[in-house]
């Protein structure tokens, strides 16, 4: 496979073409900004799992300019950067052994991305005000203007950099990665929409360059001509007045003549997150097309990323010559061991991603990064199964994400498992939940889990109900119930009419679906239920009792999630009660005291789900090891179910 071939950036050989992309690591740094040894071993657990290449997560060079507290995707570089050459020379010692290279991702900083309260030094200071190129409002506070830098502030940014090349080269790190997308400082800088000065820095995008360029030349002064220098931009920003393709490629050939030695092609800004960051229901491979552009018009290799943990995509994108690297960043997350698995042909038992971005909301939330599909992200060495002391008879009742789950953790730590599923295929929710086109990230893992527990030989018993009587027959040394959850049926005049049906049935295909369809509920299971019937070309209307819909979505994806369904034409009412389900349709009731008949063939109910508890109940004082898992504890989101799973069976 072209992926496993060796690949150069400038005087820098790769083993192979994978790269993994630059991630926030959260708590996984240390107060001063410094890799904690988990940090370390979090990266060095990639390394082993087979990538070529590990670019390192923000790393600031300056603390003049924005705040240095509070900013946990940020690991440090200052210019007395001797106490953070220690941890860089250990993660590149702890790469190399594994035939790794590390890139440094460097960054001039936030600008007017920045978050009030990562500008703030505590709780009770005044956040100091956003920096940029020029004054343009900020994003998170559009009422708040930056502060335009002045040529001083410039000048010493560039110095900085220079500090921290010199830092890079003494610990031995292989390249260095400047991130100018995004809209953070870089981006800002060689943008006109946020660039508006009128010195030498602002005007042609020649001029909007020079900051970047004079970093550059710094590097490469500071580090030696030949050190590797990667550039990581957007092509297009997918934002009215922002940075457009045409632009960009001028751009990518100006970075080429400045001595670039590759360039990391990216899309979108904070405006458009579902770009840079792109969630589920981004397709498979989003932004090749925008690398393969910049391919044709530069010489130097050129790196593509979104969504690309597909092996066999990756393969192609670089047999068609579209790219000549490809960046992973959350796949690497899910399984570090993509690179061997793909490697040993062993794609069966690749554990992808899912694309909720749980990992880049515990970071905005100050946790340590990981993954809903491996809870072990992070925690490598906390975390890592071992065998049990003794084995065991273990029964899983449900085959769901939890009971698998549990069912796959308690086998690899040498316990005999049977798991019981009433019906006749596993997966339980997690079925229904894939079934959209958009969903197959979820299909994805759905496979994964079952295929693992097949080839280990668990024993599935389908058609098999679990009662107290059939338990307590079966003489278990370990019970998991996890049962799931049932969806909640909210008290309304007319539910039980034929037209009204479940989002989990309309899924599955157990009733007709007219062509006018009111969604009842507004969280993530009535939007994405909402899209794939407005994808149908159904009439939809979505009614949410709470102020906004899709409410306990991460950002990124519910913005995406929000723009497909107005570009559907799915109508939303917010702050409105249906009052009564009736032959023609529903009665709604908004905020304001107006009622509405909303005509509809087919009403779905998308409330969510609430914990099936019976069978637990009834079992917890008969056998002596009892675990509820998944929805039949506390329904939710993916990531609880597995993550209770694993962390609960990896003790038993």
């Amino acid at each position: 496979m072209k992926l496993f071939e060796p690949g150069n950036i400038g005087r820098l050989t790769l083993k192979n073409r994978i790269v993994m992309a630059a991630m926030g690591v959260g708590a996984l740094q240390e107060p001063d900004g410094r890799l904690s040894q988990r940090g370390i071993r979090y990266y060095t657990t990639r390394a082993e799992g087979g990538v070529g290449m590990i670019t390192t997560c923000l790393t600031r060079v300056s603390r003049q300019l924005e705040q240095p507290k509070n900013l946990p995707w940020c690991l440090l570089c200052y210019a007395d950067g001797t106490p953070y050459i220690g941890w860089l020379s250990e993660l590149t010692n702890a790469l190399h052994d594994y035939g790794c290279r590390l890139s440094l991702q460097l960054t001039a900083g936030h600008g007017r991305v920045a978050s009030p309260k990562f500008r703030s030094g505590g709780m009770n200071i005044p956040a100091v005000q956003a920096i940029g190129p020029s004054s343009v409002p900020c994003f998170w506070t559009p009422g708040e203007m930056t502060r335009e830098l002045t040529l001083e502030e410039i000048e010493q940014l560039v110095q900085d950099f220079r500090f921290a090349a010199q830092i890079a080269g003494s610990a031995g790190v292989d390249a260095i990665e400047l991130h100018g997308h995004e809209g953070y400082l870089f981006d800002q800088f060689s943008t006109a929409l946020w660039n508006k000065r009128l010195d030498r820095y602002g005007g042609s995008i020649e001029a909007r360059m020079q900051f970047a360029l004079q970093v550059i030349e710094g590097i490469k002064k500071a580090a030696g001509s030949d050190f590797p220098v990667i550039y990581q931009f957007a092509i297009t920003h997918y934002l009215e007045g922002g940075r457009e393709i045409e632009e960009s490629l001028k751009m990518a050939k100006i970075l080429e003549e400045a001595g670039v030695d590759a360039l990391h092609v990216d899309a979108g800004c904070y405006e458009t997150w579902y770009w840079p960051h792109p969630p589920t229901y981004q397709p498979p491979g989003c932004m090749i097309n925008m690398a393969e552009a910049v391919k044709k018009v530069v010489k130097i290799p050129v790196i593509t990323v979104g969504k690309l943990g597909y092996p066999e995509l990756a393969e192609k994108v670089l047999l068609e010559d579209k790219a000549d690297f490809i960046a992973l960043g959350r796949p690497l997350l899910a399984d570090p061991n993509w690179p061997n698995k793909v490697k040993e042909g062993k794609y069966d038992d690749i554990r992808h991603c899912v694309g909720d971005h749980v990992c880049f909301e515990r970071v905005l939330g100050r946790k340590y990064v990981s993954c809903t599909v491996n809870p072990a992200c992070g925690m490598e060495e906390e975390l890592a199964l071992k065998p049990a002391e003794r084995h065991k008879s273990v029964l899983v009742v449900g085959g769901g994400p939890a009971g698998m789950e549990a069912a796959r953790i308690a086998t690899l730590r040498g316990h005999k498992v049977t798991l019981w599923e009433k019906e006749n295929r596993l997966g339980g929710n997690l079925i229904p939940a894939s079934v959209p086109d958009f969903k197959q990230d979820y299909r994805n893992f759905l496979h994964y889990l079952s295929r693992q527990i097949e080839k280990l030989g668990v024993k599935i018993e389908f058609g098999k109900e679990a009662t107290l009587q059939l338990i307590e027959e079966e003489n278990p040394d370990v019970v998991f119930i996890a049962t799931g959850g049932k969806p909640i049926i909210p008290q309304i005049p007319g539910i039980g009419l034929d037209k009204v049906v479940t989002a989990a049935s309309l899924l599955l295909g157990k009733k007709g679906v007219g062509d006018k369809v009111v969604v009842i509920g507004g969280g993530l299971l009535g939007g994405e239920v909402a899209l794939y019937l407005a994808q149908k070309s159904k009439t939809v209307t979505i009614v949410e009792i709470l102020q906004e819909i899709l409410s306990e979505v991460f950002l990124a994806n519910r913005m995406h999630l929000e723009k497909l369904l107005g570009e559907a034409g799915v109508r939303v009412l917010t702050e409105s009660n249906v009052l009564k389900i009736t032959e023609e349709g529903v009665i709604v009731h908004d905020k304001y005291g107006n009622k509405e008949v909303i005509r509809a063939d087919t009403v779905v109910i998308a409330c969510g789900y609430e914990p099936d508890t019976a069978l637990l109940e009834s079992v917890v004082s008969g056998t002596p090891e009892v675990y509820g898992i998944g929805d039949s504890v506390e329904c939710g989101k993916l990531v609880g179910a597995v993550w209770k799973a694993y962390r609960t069976a990896r003790l038993v």
